[in-house]
C-alpha cells in the first residue's frame, strides 16, 4: 500500500483534520507522500497559463512549462498511490482555496480523466480515498456542506474506486470529542475491512 496524504488546514497545531489524518496514516502503516498545501501552497498561476495547462498549447513560455511540470508531478503522486487521504478544513462552507488550486492542477482531460460517449471516466485507478472534513459547526453532509460531497465527486471523477467520509464536524462537541469520534470512525472502518478480507480468504 502507498498513501498520498493531503493537508489543507491553516491551523498548523491542534487541527482536527491534521490530528485525525495522521492517526489514519499511522493506522494504515504504509509508505506516505505528504503534501501540505497550507505550509507549501502551489505557486500562483496566470489565466493564460491555466488555459494552457488545460488545453492543447504549443506555447514555449517558461511559466507554462513550469506549471505543466508541476501538474505532471502532482498527477504522478496520485498514480503512485492506491490510497488518498485528504484533510479538508471547511472555510465559508467550502474547501480551502489551496485545495481547489490542487484540484485544478490534477484534473486534466486525457491525463487524469477522459471523455467518452457515456460521460467522463477517471484514469487514475486509485483504490480508495478518505475524506476527513472538519467544520466550525456546519453539519457534515448537510445542505450547508459544499465541501465533502464536492471532494467525493472529484475523487470519483479522476478514478477513485471507493470514497470513505470521516466526519470531524464541529457540531459533534469539544475538539477532544471530535477527534475521538474521528478515530473511532477510522477504527470501525478498518476493523470491518479486515473482517471482510478474512472472510474472503476463509
Amino acid at each position: 500500500m502507498s498513501i498520498l496524504h493531503i493537508d489543507t488546514s491553516a491551523r498548523l497545531t491542534g487541527s482536527n483534520t491534521r490530528i485525525i489524518g495522521q492517526y489514519l496514516v499511522n493506522e494504515l502503516n504504509a509508505g506516505v507522500v505528504h503534501r501540505d498545501l497550507a505550509v507549501n501552497p502551489l505557486p500562483p498561476i496566470s489565466a493564460q497559463d491555466l488555459m494552457g495547462v488545460h488545453g492543447s498549447s504549443d506555447d514555449q513560455r517558461d511559466s507554462l512549462h513550469s506549471h505543466l511540470a508541476l501538474s505532471d508531478q502532482l498527477i504522478q503522486e496520485l498514480k503512485d498511490a492506491d490510497t488518498l487521504v485528504i484533510g479538508a478544513a471547511m472555510y465559508n462552507f467550502g474547501i480551502p482555496a489551496s485545495l481547489k488550486q490542487w484540484i485544478d492542477a490534477i484534473c486534466r482531460a486525457g491525463v487524469s480523466f477522459k471523455y467518452t460517449e457515456q460521460g467522463p471516466v477517471g484514469l487514475l485507478n486509485i483504490k480508495r480515498a478518505f475524506i476527513i472534513t472538519a467544520t466550525g459547526g456546519t453539519p457534515v453532509g448537510s445542505d450547508m456542506d459544499f465541501a465533502s460531497d464536492y471532494l467525493a465527486h472529484i475523487c470519483n471523477f479522476i478514478g477513485v474506486k471507493e470514497v470513505v467520509h470521516i466526519d470531524a464536524g464541529g457540531s459533534k462537541g469539544s475538539p477532544e470529542q471530535i477527534i475521538e469520534s474521528g478515530k473511532l470512525q477510522i477504527d470501525s472502518f478498518l476493523e470491518n475491512e479486515q473482517t471482510n478480507e478474512d472472510l474472503a480468504v476463509a
